[in-house]
């Protein structure tokens, strides 16, 4: 099975800090007819999110059922369904001790993709991760993956590395989802409904 991983804040919703309201989750820009096109080229999807609210006290690992839910709500509209959740509730720095430990699912660590992988059979080297900063981008590549990045100008530190150099480069998922599939899928493209696989308006991508 091959996948796309992606992370949540700032990618596949609008980015509010710790925010685990509901009723705020946003799908960015083409997030729903992107995920449409990684649904008809016949990727898995999964969400891998760094959630260090949780080591803050901010909020539980309960409130996180209820984001969720509500993303399964929102794709729903497009005909699409998550594959899986997979959030680290981690952070050195925190305040509730039983999650101020190491590990190594907190990105750029590479431990809730490999995480997926063995609870699903994903083919790491077959799958992509999908991020808009450079910690994304290293825990696709630490895991053998693919990388994209939503360049939206989330990313403000750009400290480059092999690891943090991402392999593409895309505006939005829409964009990302073009790409991937002319890379991928080059011989089906043809049989694509021309809505999903022609670039959304004022998307870009490159390499």
């Amino acid at each position: 099975m091959r996948a796309i991983f992606l992370d949540k804040d700032g990618t596949l919703v609008e980015n509010i800090p710790y925010n685990v309201n509901p009723g705020l989750l946003q799908l960015t820009w083409h997030a729903g007819p992107g995920l449409q096109l990684f649904r008809q080229l016949g990727y898995a999807l999964y969400v891998v999110t760094n959630q260090s609210g949780v080591a803050h006290g901010l909020f539980t690992e309960a409130a996180l059922d209820q984001v969720e839910q509500r993303l399964q709500e929102l794709l729903a509209q497009y005909g699409v369904t998550l594959d899986g959740f997979y959030y680290c509730p981690h952070a050195i720095e925190g305040s509730i001790s039983r999650y101020t430990i190491p590990c190594t699912c907190r990105k750029p660590m590479p431990g809730m993709l490999h995480r997926a992988a063995y609870e699903h059979g994903v083919d790491l080297a077959q799958s992509w991760m999908i991020g808009d900063i450079l910690n994304d981008v290293e825990a696709g590549r630490r895991a053998g993956c693919r990388t994209v990045l939503i360049d939206n100008g989330n990313e403000t530190e750009w400290k480059m590395s092999a690891l943090r150099t991402p392999h593409f480069s895309a505006s939005d998922l829409y964009a990302a989802a073009t790409l991937i599939a002319e890379l991928d899928e080059p011989q089906l493209s043809a049989d694509i409904p021309p809505d999903l696989l022609r670039a959304a308006p004022g998307s870009a991508l490159s390499p």
